[in-house]
Parts: C-alpha cells; sequence; structure tokens
C-alpha cells in the first residue's frame, strides 16, 4: 500500500507522473527484482513523460485547431508538388524543431493550403511564405 503522506506531498509538489509511475510499481512484483537506482530512474522517467505530453496537451488546446490531422493525412495526388519523401523526412528526423529552429517551405501559398499541412495541423509547425 502506498504510504499516503509521501503521495500527498508529490502532489503538492505538482509530480503527478511520478504517483502515477508508483502505483503502476506497486501492483508489478517484477519491479521488486529491481535496484532502487532503477526504479527511482523509472520513476524520474514516468514523471518526464508526463509534464512533456502535459505541455503537448496545452499547446494543442491553445492552438485551437479546428480539427486534427497529421503528416500522414497529406493527399500527396493533388497536384501541390509536394515531395513525399522530403516531408516524410522533415517529420521524422525532428531535430531542428528540438533545437528550436524554423522550416520555410517556400512556394505559392495556395499549393500548400491542405488541410493536413500548415502551421498548427501537425505534430511541428511549417511556415510557408510566398515567393
Amino acid at each position: 500500500m502506498l504510504n499516503q503522506p509521501m503521495v500527498e506531498k508529490l502532489l503538492a509538489m505538482r509530480l503527478h507522473g511520478m504517483v502515477e509511475a508508483l502505483k503502476a510499481q506497486e501492483q508489478d512484483r517484477a519491479v521488486n527484482e529491481l535496484s532502487f537506482l532503477e526504479r527511482f530512474a523509472m520513476l524520474v522517467d514516468q514523471q518526464w513523460s508526463w509534464r512533456e505530453n502535459q505541455a503537448l496537451v496545452r499547446r494543442l488546446k491553445a492552438a485551437k485547431l479546428k480539427g486534427s490531422a497529421c503528416v500522414e493525412d497529406i493527399d500527396y495526388r493533388a497536384p501541390q508538388g509536394l515531395d513525399k519523401t522530403a516531408v516524410r523526412a522533415l517529420a521524422k528526423d525532428s531535430a531542428w524543431l528540438r533545437n528550436h529552429e524554423n522550416i520555410f517551405v517556400i512556394g505559392s501559398l495556395n499549393r500548400f493550403h491542405h488541410p493536413g499541412f500548415g502551421r498548427g495541423h501537425s505534430d511541428f509547425p511549417i511556415e510557408t511564405t510566398e515567393r
């Protein structure tokens, strides 16, 4: 059974992900075979993931998107001149996103007006600039 005062303190420190991980560890008997540091690392990883997910939820809510779309939903059959390989490579290798860099897609704005392609419509921001 979880120590309730400890859980309350974790929640007061806003470590909700850690509380969830601790409850999951309590249910999993295989965790008892792990060392303290391994179990603690699992708690920290869960807390990290929980915060990242919460931040993503906040950003998506703030974006006020009208629908859900992703890179996989782009219709490449339309005559947009999009290179499927290039778009997929940008989505797969997101080092530019981790480094807080921008991507500029240069071309006619109408060619890139697609419900699944544009700023705020995918997991990463793509800004277009008309030439």
